[in-house]
């Protein structure tokens, strides 16, 4: 789709509630925006897509080119994305679908879709579909007034995403275990969707713990100059949870993950040490933090 093409297309979408015309009247489509693999530039593109109950699904076909189109690989790279729907907006967790649930998804596009089997045949690779969940109805989140109020929403985001990452490993490792006692051949290695949420969770806690220790603890020590030795401790605690973290990423840099004792065991170190330190963040910050208003109120204008 040219560039200029695609613009107009994302005007429309946008200025009609996800509604176009032209070649695209009647069709079923979303905007995608990823962040780029390397510069992580946002890029919106429109897609189509298939519902399928609490989940969307988009197909990666490029038209049935022999390369991954940008945005797939985007979304490797850097899985957190965001989604126009209609009206709607959220952000969520981009998971390329894999073997059989691949298999059974993309029969399900193609149902719907039929011109998407026409796109496999005119490739050699095998066409991604790529699961984008709708956020729940309890994902409503509550009203967030103060500094604290937006700290505990991070927080509280952080500890999902590891809780999920972790379930999901023991999942597989049980499973792992039932196979290896039943004679039964080995489970599939760690997949995708551990991967993508995984990467996801260490993406944001870096962008965290920088955003902390560049801004809002100075600005806080500036205050509280009394609470030195808290926010020196909060900095070697993000030092240390950071050299995990990069054991962590190391261990994502491919699709597959290698090693899945050693990322397990990291994983685990990771839950340990990062909830002790959320808890103890929480417990010193938090009430410092309940009078200040969020959003930032903005500067006054100053005559000229």
């Amino acid at each position: 789709m040219p560039p200029a093409f695609q613009q107009s297309v994302i005007d429309e979408f946008r200025a009609n509630a996800g509604k176009v015309g032209g070649p695209f009247e009647g069709s079923d489509l979303l905007l995608l925006t990823t962040a780029g693999a390397r510069s992580g530039t946002p890029h919106t593109t429109p897609l189509g897509y298939v519902r399928d109950g609490r989940r969307l699904l988009v197909v990666a076909s490029d038209l049935g080119a022999p390369r991954h189109p940008d945005w797939y690989r985007n979304l490797l790279a850097r899985p957190s994305v965001r989604v126009e729907w209609g009206a709607e907006e959220f952000e969520t967790v981009a998971v390329p679908a894999e073997g059989a649930l691949r298999d059974e998804l993309f029969a399900r596009v193609v149902a719907e879709a039929p011109g998407y089997a026409e796109y496999q045949e005119a490739t050699d690779r095998v066409l991604p579909v790529v699961v984008l969940e709708l956020p729940g109805p309890e994902a409503t989140a509550p009203a967030v007034t103060s500094l604290a109020d937006k700290l505990v929403e991070v927080h509280t985001w952080l500890r999902a995403q590891l809780l999920h990452v972790h379930t999901e490993t023991e999942a597989h490792f049980a499973s792992r275990a039932a196979h290896r006692d039943a004679g039964e051949p080995p489970a599939p290695p760690l997949g995708l969707q551990i991967r993508q949420r995984c990467l996801a969770f260490c993406q944001a806690l870096d962008f965290h713990h920088t955003a902390e220790d560049g801004h809002m603890f100075p600005a806080m020590e500036g205050y509280h100059p009394h609470l030195r030795e808290v926010f020196d401790r909060l900095r070697e605690e993000h030092r240390g949870i950071a050299s995990v973290q990069t054991a962590l990423s190391a261990l994502l840099a491919d699709v597959a993950i290698a090693e899945p004792d050693r990322f397990r065991a990291e994983l685990t170190r990771m839950t340990e040490e990062l909830t002790a330190h959320l808890d103890y963040e929480e417990e010193q910050i938090l009430p410092l933090l309940a009078e200040v208003p969020w959003p930032p109120a903005a500067p006054a204008a100053t005559a000229s």
